[in-house]
């Protein structure tokens, strides 16, 4: 069937369910045509469509509306170039969950918009405020309980959304997830040591789930962090320091190429890195009582 012919089904559909005064099923008819790119207009005897932008931009992050979500959980991905390979990941997430998924864009979301749907949707910003910002308008804008933060080097082989909201939804941890570890004190809080899954300090960005109340409560992410590596290590500590706790845990995922990092001019990772963990040994180092129990 072709996209013209669906779209007319779709409208059709919509016709019928609203002379039968189902308008949650004509709503989202609706919103399966805006998929498509479309807006569909009733007119005298039936309906007509016009073309609508497939996705929102934005200035930037703080222009970002609230966004309705359906269901406990979503997952989202800041992406700043690398565009295919993100889309291949969002193929991997769709192949193993209905999740809903919303990618934030720096510039021009190319490849991915033609992944859009009623699952995924597409955010773009025009000016970069830098990843803890972006970070942190995802919590405040999105209406789930939970939140997947994650990088879009990070493959689904499995369904890693309802293990996560599982040890979640106990109400024992503050945030999951599939890559951390534990501060190591003997060297002064200069790294992180992975200790496997249990409960630990930090629980690294390739794939982030956090109780959004607990992580606004914390403070969120710093604003001040332009760059990802080790915003993630000092967001952890700031759930830790609020009485959060963490859970790495064993899920089904993959790491392909992580251009945020090898790809990442290396003067400018270097530098950034070095500033957001600067940051952490001012503000934590020595905290020892915020840590989670030894192993």
């Amino acid at each position: 069937m072709s996209e013209e012919k669906s779209k007319e089904a779709l409208a059709q559909e919509r016709l019928d369910a609203r002379a039968a005064k189902d308008f949650a099923k004509a709503d989202l008819l609706r919103d399966q045509i805006a998929a498509l790119g479309f807006e569909v207009i009733d007119v005298a005897g039936g309906f007509e469509f016009r073309e609508k932008e497939r996705f929102p931009t934005y200035a930037s992050t703080r222009d970002i509306k609230a966004l309705k979500i359906n269901g406990d959980i979503a997952i989202t991905m800041i992406i700043d170039g690398f565009t295919a390979d993100a889309a291949e990941t969002v193929r991997t997430i769709k192949a193993h969950t209905d999740t809903p998924i919303i990618a934030l864009v720096s510039g021009d979301p190319a490849e991915l918009v033609e992944e859009i749907d009623l699952q995924f949707q597409v955010i773009s910003i025009t000016e970069n405020f830098g990843w803890g910002e972006n970070a942190n308008a995802l919590l405040k804008n999105i209406s789930s309980k939970y939140l997947v933060i994650m990088d879009p080097s990070t493959r689904f082989t499995g369904d890693a959304i309802s293990l996560v909201v599982a040890e979640l939804s106990k109400g024992e941890f503050s945030a999951a997830g599939w890559h951390g570890g534990l501060v190591n004190t003997e060297d002064e809080w200069r790294s992180v040591d992975d200790k496997g899954a249990g409960e630990v300090d930090v629980i690294f960005s390739y794939f982030l789930a956090v109780n959004i109340a607990d992580a606004i409560n914390a403070g969120g992410f710093n604003n001040r962090a332009i760059y990802y590596r080790n915003a993630d290590i000092e967001f952890s500590l700031r759930l830790r320091q609020s009485n959060g706790r963490l859970l790495q845990m064993e899920l089904p995922l993959e790491q392909a190429r992580h251009h945020g990092y090898y790809d990442t001019d290396e003067e400018f990772r270097e530098i950034q890195s070095k500033k957001n963990y600067d940051r952490i040994l001012e503000r934590f180092r020595g905290k020892s009582a915020i840590l989670s129990p030894r192993r």
